[in-house]
């Protein structure tokens, strides 16, 4: 992070520096509507600020969004496949539990070199990339037979995965700053969504459909959707900030050991939300069903009140960010997700239960969003990889976490972990904001 300079207009006058302006600092309390994107020309008759216009960057959003949606209905539609794919390869629940740790694994080993490949090619063009990847790997684990081959493909699979979430949170990012509006949540709830829509379709087509013929289904659809939209985000160049000129955009951003520090802060505010959310995603129904006598098809609706109130979280969480800025969404967020894990985990019925978990995900909804776009802000796509790696490792941490101290103490005490990093998230949020605008 360098000096804040002031910025010269086309007729030689100084605008104050940005950064002490900027609606994407913690410190801001509000956000701007959108900006206007009018091009300077210089004496030479050059641009000095990115040309792109409202209707471009609308079309941007657009098209992103379809990445995201599009990511969630693949992973979702995997997902639910699981169980037949499970019987077909005859792997026992140990075993099953590594092999599936390969779409963590892959995710986490491959991200960080995403974030190499997004400088250097281009966030845009990773996305496609990914996109194809992600759309052909997700056919492969009805092909095994043993829980090993399952792992190997896993890995694949979750390689692919791992890499588009660097890749268009990147491309996000780029969008967010051009439009000066903090628009993150929507995206992933987009993801969310698109999460719903292949887990629905999943539950339909499972009694007729074979998993080999329904992932393969999906693969068609990715690669087709992926046709059109990729046709389109190859076409428009990523933006830049209004107040970036054309040296800033090309001078690569260098993680000193301050920016590093803070992109850790933010990836540990990402880890927080992501341990949670794994901790429901497999410790939720179980709960239900154990601790509180709830019969499995209410146990089962425990986790879809979580992903459902978490998605409307997101699908608010502008309105939210331009009411109350990143430091208020952070603190207020992390402390509502703490209270209702509390009452989840400690109720003593079953629909305090499910409340608490509803509160829970609308809490955590825009923590992940909001740090992982920080983290873009502070670091370009090293950023992004770096709290997404981060945030990954806290998805992957959690279920064995929650598991270990279920068997030390009980699900419901172990369940309290998810609100003690909910509030951990909010206080780092609270202690760094200074640090994070300066």
């Amino acid at each position: 992070m360098g000096v804040s300079r002031p910025a010269q207009t086309s007729a030689g006058r100084q605008r104050p520096a940005p950064d002490s302006a900027h609606p994407n600092t913690l410190a801001d309390n509000r956000a701007p509507a959108y900006a206007e994107f009018v091009p300077l020309i210089n004496k030479s008759g050059s641009r000095s600020v990115a040309p792109e216009t409202p209707r471009t960057l609308a079309r941007l959003r657009l098209v992103l969004t379809v990445f995201f949606a599009l990511d969630g209905f693949v992973f979702a539609g995997w997902v639910v496949r699981i169980p037949a794919i499970k019987q077909q390869t005859g792997a026992s629940a140990s075993a099953l539990g590594l092999a599936l740790l390969g779409v963590s694994a892959g995710a986490v080993i491959t991200m960080m070199l995403t974030g190499r490949l997004c400088r250097r090619y281009g966030t845009h063009r990773v996305t496609v990339v990914c996109a194809v990847l992600l759309s052909l790997s997700v056919a492969l684990p009805p092909l095994t037979h043993s829980a090993t081959a399952l792992g190997a493909v896993l890995l694949l699979f979750g390689a692919a995965y791992g890499s588009i979430n660097v890749a268009f949170n990147s491309a996000a990012v780029d969008l967010v700053g051009a439009l000066r509006r903090p628009i993150m949540p929507s995206f992933h709830a987009a993801f969310s969504l698109g999460g719903m829509l292949g887990a629905g379709l999943g539950g339909l087509v499972a009694g007729g459909l074979t998993p080999t013929q329904h992932l393969f289904g999906l693969t068609v659809i990715g690669l087709l959707v992926t046709a059109f939209a990729g046709r389109a985000l190859l076409r428009i160049e990523p933006p830049t900030a209004p107040e970036s000129t054309a040296e800033e955009k090309t001078a690569p951003r260098r993680l000193d050991t301050r920016t590093r520090g803070l992109v850790v802060t933010f990836g540990l505010i990402a880890l927080c939300t992501a341990y949670g959310e794994g901790a429901l995603a497999d410790w939720s129904a179980l709960h239900l069903e154990h601790d509180l006598d709830a019969s499995p098809g209410v146990a089962a609706v425990g986790y879809s009140c979580f992903a459902l109130a978490m998605t409307i979280g997101r699908l608010t969480g502008t309105r939210l960010l331009e009411r109350l800025g990143q430091t208020r969404t952070l603190v207020g967020g992390g402390t509502t997700a703490a209270l209702g894990m509390l009452l989840g985990a400690l109720a003593p019925s079953v629909w305090a239960a499910l409340l608490g978990f509803m509160i829970t995900g609308l809490g955590l909804a825009n923590l992940f969003p909001v740090a992982v776009e920080r983290a873009g802000r502070l670091a370009g796509p090293d950023g992004v990889a770096i709290a997404s790696t981060l945030g990954y490792g806290g998805m992957l941490l959690g279920p064995p976490a929650i598991g270990f101290m279920a068997d030390w103490f009980s699900l419901s005490a172990a369940l309290t972990s998810v609100a003690v990093l909910a509030a951990t998230a909010a206080m780092i949020a609270l202690f760094t904001r200074r640090a994070a605008t300066a």
